[in-house]
């Protein structure tokens, strides 16, 4: 049962969408404007650079959030945090009132590593920036740390479970970004350097 709850408790976070409920308040389709995706990186571009910052910090909140209450609930579930979290990411990729057609999950995954341990959120953090700008693709940054988040997990812990419960976040954020690494081979993905010079120069409520 205390299971069921940490699932619900991440999944129901995890379905909040913040960046449809801003699409809707300025009527715009993120759907077909810019990445086509409910996310921050396509709020910014399409709506403005306040209101994606503003759906990025709500993302990762709720993957943060989601751990954070499963573990003062059930401190005495081991991996509670870690099934909330991982609930939380499913939930924002699949919610079940948008047909589970929602987001490709990194900020809430971000969130999830945050809560688990901010070191390790820092340094896939600073990892994926710099394999960012020398590749000029953000898909440097989901894919080095789903890669590289559950191994730093067993290393720190030596438990598989916790280690396989990551996992399956990992493989969440990189089945949901894959199609962005063909995109990058056609240089056709959203480039870096262009984004930060240009793209966050846009006007909010444009």
């Amino acid at each position: 049962m205390e299971i069921l709850f940490c699932i619900l408790i991440g999944y129901g976070l995890g379905c909040l969408s913040p960046a449809a409920f801003v699409a809707a308040l300025k009527k715009k389709d993120l759907r077909s404007s810019g990445t086509q995706n409910l996310g921050a990186t396509n709020t910014m571009l399409v709506v403005g650079r306040k209101w994606g910052i503003a759906v990025m910090l709500f993302d990762i909140l709720k993957g943060a959030v989601a751990m954070l209450i499963a573990r003062a609930l059930y401190p005495k579930l081991a991996l509670g945090r870690l099934i909330a979290g991982l609930s939380a990411v499913i939930g924002h990729v699949f919610p079940f009132y948008m047909g589970f057609r929602g987001g490709k999950g990194l900020a809430t995954f971000g969130g999830m590593v945050l809560a688990y341990d901010p070191v390790i959120f820092l340094l896939l953090l600073v990892i994926g920036l710099i394999g960012m700008f020398i590749l000029n693709y953000g898909i440097a940054m989901p894919m080095s740390a789903a890669f590289l988040f559950p191994i730093l997990v067993w290393l720190k812990t030596g438990d598989w479970a916790s280690a396989g419960l990551c996992a399956a976040a990992s493989a969440t954020i990189i089945v949901k970004h894959w199609s962005n690494i063909d995109k990058a081979r056609a240089g056709t993905d959203v480039k870096v350097r262009s984004f930060f010079r240009n793209g966050l120069k846009r006007k909010d409520g444009c």
